[in-house]
């Protein structure tokens, strides 16, 4: 497939788009910022200017596409790009930014007549992660049908982004499938940020326990792009295990005391529910920080201890 691929520079793009390009593809990195990958081309796109973001979209890839007998179009979108998290921008900036790409992108691409858009959302837009003071699921596990009511700036643009997203695919009637994704992790992480993790679970509460290894990210935007006729969709993102090293019996003792379990629950079973892509998509995550760290125990920490954590889903 020829894939325009948005925010390939970031943090999750610069792993995500080389492997697509790995598995076949033409992939083109539209950012403000070159990744500069070999198999991957690059083209400097303001996606918050319309007539920008349709040209690149119209438009050729690389010099070589010179030599086709015709103009190449795009098979598919991948829209990743954005402001990533709250207090990297003003929070109107922030929300003005992510909402104007996005609308940009899906206009663009449907009036080109492209088939196929994937675009990140985020684990945020369940109003847990970026809440003032501590916010509880009404229910677990989070699976896609719990209410996305945020209070941040950020999240706000990414619910904002998928009534859009559902909007253009009822009115082209192409395939159009968000990823509310969890925190992204690169493998090199686990080995840095994971045993703190493990010591005190209470950094992970604002994530729901949960996260998303980088290269299993590249393999869900895969299984969406393989797979066609579902319409709107949009999926939970994350590894099948915590990333604390705590039971989930642990943790529903220590910090959903009182919170609705929907469901019986494997022994270390994430509780950002992944249901719905394993049934609708096929995909199964691979990876997990036992690989690197085993099945370390964690220590007897306070159970308000600190609530530094990760940026939510660092997808861009």
């Amino acid at each position: 497939m020829r894939i325009f691929f948005t925010g390939g520079s970031g943090k999750a793009g610069q792993h995500v788009a080389p492997y697509l390009a790995s598995q076949g593809h033409h992939v083109t990195n539209a950012d403000l910022a070159p990744l500069g990958h070999p198999d991957v081309a690059d083209l400097r796109v303001d996606l918050t200017d319309a007539g920008e973001t349709y040209s690149a979209l119209a438009g050729l890839a690389t010099a070589a596409e010179l030599d086709l007998p015709e103009q190449p179009s795009y098979d598919a979108v991948v829209h990743f790009a954005a402001v990533p998290a709250i207090l990297l921008k003003a929070d109107s900036a922030t929300y003005a930014t992510n909402v104007l790409s996005t609308y940009n992108v899906l206009e663009a691409a449907t009036r080109l007549g492209v088939r196929k858009v994937v675009f990140a959302s985020s684990e945020t837009t369940y109003g847990i992660c970026f809440a003032q003071g501590e916010r509880r699921p009404l229910y677990v596990p989070v699976d896609e049908e719990h209410p996305t009511v945020p209070e941040d700036s950020y999240a706000m643009s990414k619910v904002a982004n998928e009534v859009t997203a559902r909007s253009f695919q009822a009115r082209t009637g192409a395939d159009v499938y968000g990823l509310r994704i969890n925190n992204v992790i690169e493998p090199h992480e686990y080995a840095e940020t994971f045993p703190a993790f493990l010591a005190d679970p209470a950094l992970r509460r604002r994530n729901v326990f949960a996260y998303i290894d980088v290269r299993d990210l590249g393999t869900m935007v895969q299984r969406c792009l393989e797979t066609d006729g579902l319409g709107y969709e949009v999926f939970n993102v994350a590894n099948a295990d915590m990333s604390v090293s705590a039971t989930t019996q642990e943790v529903r003792e220590r910090f959903y005391d009182g919170v609705e379990v929907r469901r019986e629950m494997g022994r270390d079973e994430t509780f950002y529910a992944i249901d719905k892509a394993r049934d609708l998509l096929g995909w199964t995550p691979q990876h997990s920080w036992r690989e690197v760290l085993g099945d370390s125990p964690q220590s007897d920490s306070d159970d308000t201890g600190s609530t530094q954590n990760s940026l939510p889903d660092g997808s861009r």
